[in-house]
């Protein structure tokens, strides 16, 4: 079928040009689905240790699901270094990336570092964080997380307390 512009009215032209335009949109929108370049990762905070001396994950439970793309911002709010490990959940995820970042001008986060490959530890350093960018791959539920710093008084972090559960569905 042929359009004759002449012969339809200026709404109708607008109208079928918008219809036109979502219809070639369609197989984009279709591959962005399952594109993880184009999927807006899902932010989660986790805050290292607490500002009191308190060796915490906080939260110490997370839930994550399988082909969706994370951002997990480690964020150390102490005064001591700390680790996030945990050698089960490396095994279900697919890291993307792992940034180190900093405040910036007018509060935003700067990127001073990309790492890639397999991970399973990233330190934070007090007051700083970073971000691991990951996919989960295989459900499960993941019970070693952990920080493994030997504090002061010859026990880890872990034996005060900092532990932590991830479930994958």
């Amino acid at each position: 079928m042929l359009l004759d512009e002449g012969r339809m009215p200026a709404m109708g032209r607008r109208a079928m040009m918008a219809a036109l335009a979502a219809a070639a949109a369609l197989p984009r929108m279709a591959q962005a689905a399952g594109d993880l370049t184009r999927q807006d990762p899902i932010e989660t905070v986790v805050e290292l240790g607490r500002p009191d001396g308190r060796h915490a994950f906080e939260p110490n439970r997370l839930r994550f699901e399988t082909g969706k793309l994370y951002r997990l911002v480690l964020r150390n709010v102490s005064r001591d270094a700390h680790y996030f490990t945990s050698d089960d959940f490396a095994a279900r995820i697919f890291t993307r990336k792992v940034q180190v970042t900093q405040a910036g001008p007018n509060g935003r986060s700067v990127t001073l570092a990309e790492f890639k490959g397999t991970i399973r530890e990233v330190e934070v350093y007090p007051g700083h964080a970073a971000e691991w960018w990951f996919v989960p791959v295989a459900t499960g539920r993941i019970t070693d997380l952990r920080c493994g710093i030997v504090a002061s008084d010859g026990r880890s972090h872990a034996q005060h307390g900092m532990t932590g559960e991830i479930e994958i569905v």
